[in-house]
């Protein structure tokens, strides 16, 4: 097992031959609009930045809301721990391509947001994919930090003409409440917004206008034609990965899903049967338990591909970028951090993610030299899961 910890903090560098640029898109400055970082393949530019990892302090308050811990003191925390990492993208590069790019919609896990994903979302943008990066909004309140553009009173609209910053934080479960109703819902609505997502890149491909809220230098018109709309897939971490599995049942047009240690708890028992597409579940080793992994086999099936392997040594945060940018004993004291190095987890994530999509999505590719990978044929890989299930719980 590759346990040695990587010597560097940072977000590791994309591995594939494109350079990755990264912007993001407002759509409708309301909470329903849609709002999501896009990573692309890139010209190489000298000129362009790499944006900050945190992109403002009210996600480090979002984050503390989450975590159940007071503002002040965690804001000085998390700047001091995670404020000077950048993102391992150019901010608005032009896009450049060789030909059109197949398209991921990520989701983000409960508490999470848009940016950090990055390994994940970089590494496939390096390889030639198109990814929209989802920020769960308003009616969901799943992510730990949100905002939109409010529309300005009369006497704030005589006064200036900037629009009015509206922030929405993490929906805390009330003391007695059940979790379940309120699960279902957001798993429900974050479904959505995916689909709102690829329709908003829909928009986009098709060359018609789009309105750009935060009106990023991006000139979002090079991105006419540059989209494969007949190979989508949906990706997502943890609440992200039960996103997924509702968003394939709603949408043919994504034509398989990859969940990463998928939180199965929100989804309804009827929709696995109405499932119709390949899912690839990649599980960590300390995260599942025998009722959740019981869930993602009653979506097993003869005809369809569903495919599960399980990476040693990782724990659920192997997968959100804050497993690369804190030292072994932060990271295992805070969970961030699991027995194999970080960097080898995820690249093998994300080579076996490549593979499924090539296979899934028709791709003329060399993503199928990791095959062996689908089916956990690794030192660093159990096939299946490392989880004692009982047949009669499926």
């Amino acid at each position: 097992m590759g346990n040695a910890c990587s010597n560097h903090l940072g977000i590791p560098p994309a591995k594939g031959p494109y350079a990755v640029g990264c912007t993001d898109f407002m759509m409708d400055h309301t909470a329903q609009g849609s709002f999501f970082r896009l990573y692309y393949p890139c010209q190489e530019t000298e000129k362009a930045e790499k944006p900050d990892w945190v992109p403002c302090k009210e996600y480090f308050n979002g984050l503390a809301d989450f975590m159940k811990i007071n503002r002040t003191l965690s804001e000085k925390i998390f700047n001091y721990l995670f404020g000077s990492f950048k993102i391992p993208a150019y901010l608005d590069a032009p896009f450049k391509s060789n030909g059109k790019c197949p398209v991921v919609i990520f989701s983000h896990g409960l508490g999470a947001f848009r940016t950090l994903y990055s390994a994940i979302c970089a590494e496939l943008a390096s390889r030639g994919f198109i990814v929209a990066s989802v920020e769960h909004r308003y009616v969901d309140q799943s992510a730990s930090a949100t905002y939109y553009f409010r529309e300005k009173t009369e006497s704030e609209m005589a006064n200036d003409n900037v629009p009015k910053t509206s922030w929405i934080y993490y929906r805390v479960l009330q003391h007695g409440e059940s979790e379940f109703p309120l699960r279902n819902k957001q798993v429900k609505q974050r479904a959505d917004e995916c689909i709102l997502a690829l329709d908003r890149l829909t928009q986009i491909n098709s060359g018609r206008p789009v309105q750009n809220v935060l009106q990023t230098k991006f000139d979002c018109t090079t991105l006419e034609n540059s989209m494969d709309l007949c190979r989508i897939a949906a990706m997502g971490h943890s609440f992200g990965g039960a996103t997924v599995v509702e968003a394939l049942c709603k949408e043919v047009k994504f034509k398989c899903g990859v969940a990463l240690d998928a939180w199965m708890f929100p989804l309804d028992d009827e929709i696995f049967a109405r499932v119709k597409q390949p899912i690839f579940f990649i599980n960590s080793e300390k995260f599942q338990w025998a009722g959740n992994i019981s869930r993602m086999k009653k979506l097993d099936s003869a005809s369809i591909q569903r495919k599960m392997i399980t990476i040693r040594g990782t724990v659920h945060q192997s997968f959100p970028d804050f497993t690369f940018l804190t030292g072994n004993w932060i990271g295992k004291l805070m969970k961030l951090k699991g027995e194999i190095d970080p960097e080898i987890a995820i690249d093998l994530s994300n080579k076996a993610t490549l593979a499924f999509l090539q296979r899934h999505l028709g791709l003329e590719a060399n993503f199928n030299q990791w095959d062996p990978l689908i089916d956990g044929q690794d030192e660093n890989l159990i096939p299946g899961t490392n989880v004692t299930v009982l047949q009669s719980a499926i």
